[in-house]
């Protein structure tokens, strides 16, 4: 089952990548207030049970895929 993981900073945790990005994109003349970088994970995984997949990546995510301290992660199942 192909499974597709979205992970982002939580608000309040600074985002030293997207404010380069942003003071990047002001330098070069465009006008963006806010930049965060976020990353996507897609899984192929085996199993058909999409709630025992949904719980196998709840617990990547928790183990390694993911920083529960300081990141949220969506789980979107694609089938």
């Amino acid at each position: 089952m192909k499974v597709l993981v979205k992970i982002r900073r939580r608000a309040l945790i600074a985002d030293p990548q997207g404010t380069a990005v942003g003071k990047g994109l002001r330098d070069l003349g465009y006008d963006v207030s806010d930049v965060r970088i976020d990353r996507s994970i897609t899984l192929e995984v085996g199993g058909t049970d999409q709630a025992l997949v949904r719980q196998a990546v709840t617990e990547m995510c928790e183990r390694l895929l993911a920083n529960p301290v300081m990141e949220d992660y969506d789980i979107e199942l694609l089938e």
